[in-house]
Order: structure tokens, then sequence, then C-alpha cells
């Protein structure tokens, strides 16, 4: 085992903005958060105290629903003035660099490219996380827009792996074998484009290993891989993602810290020169709106304080979240850019990337993401 202690630490302050431009999805994993909200197809009818995470018709879930208060379905964001002007309003009240779309799938939503458009004239870099289903036939003209890199969901390299972690609708090998293909053709045409192609593979445990290994293999020659872990994090993942850096010989090179948010990561050399990232959470909290949080301890909080997130409500006002498990503090986007919150971000954000700065001796950075 490798000591990281001493290993040279690069501080990036937080200044991403997540947005959840669209619900629908084509899988069904068994393990999604779906950014906290609830599947919106499977409670188009119900009332917000009768929201499920039970999976419904999609077979999709969202597994902190049953206790995190969301009370609002997500509806698909248009690439509209309203938009822009959300943005805008973020940005003007927190210093933002980067919007990074999420869903569901983004690479579904009928408008990827004007989002990505208006966020570029906004001077905006734009990322998004993709599970690579729909890529091949939208990266094109999203690169064109300017999307900036793509973050994409890996599960296996089997269709047998991916059907395990799909509901039983979608956990068919020939349905699997159909998304790991598209999955191929959206890496081949966003390298073909010029966008930046990371592939995140979650390890739970060790029972998870060989899989892995196998996905490293099959795509870390002409991507860049990053292991994550699990966010319900008993310390299993921790170890495996040890395991996995071990077996291959990698050699950490350094620490990377986003100042403001609970992500780090550790950069690792392989053997043969390739890049490997370790991401791991810190338990980072909010001063003042996480000290009385419920689950404000080492068990429960699974993410601790990533970041600012956006959503639009179904018929209602864009909406602004701090935590994927507590939903309930998500505010209008109007009075969360006048609120105490958000200047408690704005605060807590500057202090951190001072305060780390100063522990490890680095120049306190700029900017970053």
């Amino acid at each position: 085992m490798h000591d990281l202690t001493n290993l040279p630490v690069e501080v990036r302050p937080d200044r991403t903005l997540r947005v959840k431009i669209i619900d629908a999805c084509g899988l069904a994993c068994s393990f999604c958060h779906n950014e906290g909200t609830p599947v919106t197809a499977d409670n188009t009818d119900r009332t917000a105290d009768q929201f499920t995470g039970t999976p419904g018709r999609s077979g999709r879930v969202s597994i902190y629903l049953k206790t995190n208060g969301a009370d609002f379905l997500p509806t698909r964001i248009p690439a509209d003035t309203d938009f822009a002007l959300a943005l805008a309003a973020v940005r003007g009240s927190l210093a933002t660099n980067e919007v990074h779309f999420t869903g569901g799938e983004p690479t579904l939503h009928p408008d990827l490219p004007g989002l990505i458009r208006i966020a570029r004239r906004l001077g905006l870099t734009v990322g998004l996380t993709s599970n690579g289903e729909n890529g091949a036939a939208v990266l094109p003209e999203a690169a064109a827009a300017g999307l900036d890199r793509i973050n994409l969901s890996v599960f296996g390299t089997t269709p047998e792996e991916l059907a395990a972690v799909q509901a039983p609708r979608l956990a068919s090998p020939k349905l699997a074998a159909r998304k790991l293909d598209a999955l191929t053709q959206t890496i081949e045409t966003a390298r073909a484009h010029g966008i930046k192609v990371s592939a995140n593979i979650v390890i739970p445990d060790h029972h998870h290993i060989e899989r892995v290994l196998r996905i490293i293999e099959q795509h870390g020659r002409s991507i860049v891989v990053r292991i994550l872990v699990s966010l319900e994090d008993d310390g299993a993942p921790l170890a495996a993602m040890q395991q996995i850096v071990d077996h291959l010989g990698a050699v950490p090179v350094r620490r990377i810290i986003t100042a403001g948010a609970s992500d780090q990561r550790v950069r690792y050399r392989l053997p043969d020169g390739r890049t490997l990232y370790a991401k791991s959470i810190r338990p980072v909290r909010l001063p003042a709106t996480c000290t009385d949080c419920r689950f404000n301890n080492p068990d429960d909080c699974q993410e601790g304080y990533y970041g600012i997130r956006m959503y639009r409500a179904t018929n209602g006002p864009f909406m602004v979240g701090v935590c994927i498990q507590r939903m309930d503090l998500c505010l209008p986007l109007g009075e969360f850019v006048m609120s105490q919150r958000c200047q408690e971000v704005a605060t807590f954000r500057e202090d951190e990337a001072a305060r780390l700065a100063r522990l490890y001796s680095v120049n306190a950075p700029a900017g970053g993401t």
C-alpha cells in the first residue's frame, strides 16, 4: 500500500453547477439516486406525499426518495430564455465557471446542443454525465455547440454484468448487449469529435474487483478511467479500490481536492504510462445548514456537501438544492439567490480554498472545476 500523505496536493475550488436537464433514462440501475428526485414517469399522478422510490412501470429507482423529503417532480429543461436567465442568476450569485448536465440520461434530451450553446454564450465550460446509450447520435452536434467533456458511467464489459444491475424489466442480456454497443459507439464518436472522455466505474466491494479490472483493460487504453467508491460506503469500497491499484502496480502521483465540496481523487500512473484516478468522498459539511441535520454522522451522510444542483419543477420554478439526501432543503431559484444559504455556500467555498491552501502550502487557487 502506498503512503499518500506526502503526495503533492492540488486544490481546485468548486465552481461547478450541476443541472438535471431531463429525467428520462433508458436504463434502470438498482443503485440510482436520480439526483435526489422522484422518477417522473412513475409519479405523475401522485401528490408529493405519495411519491415513491419503489420501482413502477419504468423499473427505475431513486434510492433516497423514502427519506429525502423531495416534494416536486423534475421536468425536462427547454433550451430557452428562462434557462439562460436561470444560469445567469446562479452565476451572478456564486462564482461559476462550469455547468455539468445530468439526468436521467442527458443524451436523450431533444435539444442538448441548444442547452450547450446557451451555457457557452454565458462563458461556461460544459460537461455531462452519461451512460452512453444515445451519444453517437447527438455528440457530433453537441461537440460543435461546445461540449467540453463527457463522463461515462460504465457498469461492465459483458451483457450479463450490465443486466445484473438492472431492474427485471430491463435485465435482458440481449438489451444489455445493445446498450454496451451504444456505449462503445459513444466513446468512438466523442473521441472523433474532440470531446474529453472519461469512464466512471463504481466499486461497491471486493466482489466487484474482477469486473472493474476488466473495464479498465477494455476501455483504459483509449480513455481516462476513474474508480468511484459507492455512496453507500461502509469501508468496503475503499478497501476494494486499494486492492485494484495494488494489483495494477499503480503509482500515486498527485492528490486533487475540490475545495468547498466533498470530491477528492488521487491520480495514479500505471506501469505503461496510462493515468488512473481513484475518487472518494471527503467528510465535508456546510457549517450552518448541515450542523443539525439528522444525517450528520459518519454512517448516514453518504455524499457530504457535494455542491449546488439545479432542477426545473414540473409546472413550477427552477429549484436549487444542496443535498440529494435532503431535498427538503431545495429552494426556488429566486429565493435561493437571496438566501443565507447561498451566502453560506459562497463563503464556505472561499474559506475552504484558503484553508486547504494553507494546510498544503500551495498557492490559493483562483479557479477550477
